[in-house]
């Protein structure tokens, strides 16, 4: 049985602009479910990076790390 291999992360993150306009919706209080994030092509490196949550339910919400990931970017 193969051993899963832990998941590389750079040091850093940089957003793409689709991941921005993501968070940015979410902190809107737009309600993402999986069925549309796979529409909006929403990027599992927000979620492996703590910038969203998903629910229980399968609903996505940005988180307060995602919300300073984004005043940075506006600053």
């Amino acid at each position: 049985m193969a051993t899963a291999q832990p998941m590389y992360h750079a040091p850093t993150f940089d957003a793409t602009v689709d991941e921005l306009e993501t968070l940015k919706q979410l902190e809107m209080g737009a309600a993402i479910a999986v069925p549309d994030a796979l529409k909006h092509h929403l990027s599992g490196r927000l979620l492996d990076w703590g910038y969203i949550s998903k629910s229980p339910a399968g609903v996505f919400a940005i988180t307060d790390t995602g919300r300073k990931l984004i005043r940075r970017q506006d600053n």
